[in-house]
């Protein structure tokens, strides 16, 4: 469920980038001109209004969906530090090895 909510995050995410980008800063509409360059799709305040429409629907879905994450995903994460465990057993060092006895032979 987690992940089906994170993938539909991901690109509601990133159509909210879209429409944020297309937008010229004084609200004019599509950020490319003047609505002269789009042919006879919409007029610019119509468009303005569209992208503003668009921004509200995908910011709300945006919090809700955030909300939504952080609420599923507030009880799997393990309870406790790591500086609450105790430490390791400390364990004696290794006895260093024989010295092995010559294999060569003397004469």
């Amino acid at each position: 469920m987690a992940t089906v909510l994170l993938v539909i995050h991901l690109f509601v995410t990133l159509a909210l980038i879209a429409v944020v980008l297309l937008q010229r800063s004084e609200g004019g509409g599509l950020g490319i001109g003047s609505s002269q360059g789009m042919g006879s799709f919409m007029t610019g305040r119509g468009t303005a209004n569209l992208l503003t429409r668009t921004t509200a629907i995908l910011g709300t879905a945006f919090f809700v969906l955030s909300l939504t994450l952080a609420l599923i995903g507030r009880g799997t994460g393990v309870s406790g530090s790591i500086l609450d465990a105790p430490p390791p057993a400390a364990t004696a060092p290794a006895a260093p090895a024989a010295p092995a006895a010559p294999s060569v032979p003397t004469n």
